[in-house]
């Protein structure tokens, strides 16, 4: 999907299925390189298919497609614009502007050939002690390059709040790299609360394994 000027588009958010895996593995893989750590990358669709969809939505590591298509281009869809059958969460209609994706190609949807991936998000159960409630953990969230600054990654965070609330969890939590101000900034401003007296410990690799 490209545009030279400001033109109203669909949003679609809806919950990954294996048909998305080869997206989802090219997503994960250009995250990697905007994080800096493509090296760490090791994801290949093999494990991911292995490894995804065991559990429920929600009740295991869930994966949502952020998808764009233009207007009135798609099938038949409810009058909130939901199509339930292909499992939506959420849409909203935007406006566009000066998006030019030269990988549009490689990012059509498994859904809806009219639609172009745009983002993800994958996250999992987690559980306060403190609250005695569930909660949900983002491991990613990613909108690509070409369609940042439109308001779409706020879409997708909402989806997965919203979905929170709707479910009596006790909160959603997520990491952001100390350098990433444009990311920290945006997600203060959807009202997160960076919290810098926390430090992730990791255990992995053959640091891990050692304890095996």
């Amino acid at each position: 999907m490209a545009t030279e000027a400001a033109k109203r588009a669909g949003v679609h958010v809806r919950l990954a299925t294996k048909a998305d895996v080869p997206a989802i593995k090219r997503l994960i893989e250009a995250l990697a390189l905007y994080e800096k750590l493509p090296e760490q990358c090791h994801a290949t669709e093999s494990a991911l298919e292995s490894s995804l969809f065991r559990q429920p939505p929600f009740e295991g590591v869930t994966v949502l497609m952020l998808e764009l298509d233009p207007l009135n281009s798609g099938p038949a869809v409810a009058e909130d614009g939901l199509d339930r059958s292909s499992g939506e969460l959420a849409y909203e209609e935007i406006n566009l502007k000066g998006v030019e994706d030269p990988d549009d190609a490689a990012f059509v949807s498994s859904h809806d050939e009219t639609r172009t991936i745009v983002g993800f998000t994958l996250f999992f159960p987690n559980y306060s002690t403190w609250l005695a409630k569930h909660g949900i953990y983002i491991e990613d969230i990613y909108v690509r390059e070409a369609y940042r600054r439109q308001g779409l990654g706020t879409i997708l965070l909402k989806t997965v709040a919203q979905q929170a609330a709707q479910r009596g969890l006790g909160r959603v939590e997520w990491c952001v790299l100390d350098w990433n101000v444009n990311a920290i900034n945006f997600y203060e401003g959807m009202g997160a609360t960076v919290m810098p007296e926390w430090r992730i410990c990791r255990l992995t690799g053959h640091k891990l394994q050692a304890y095996a």
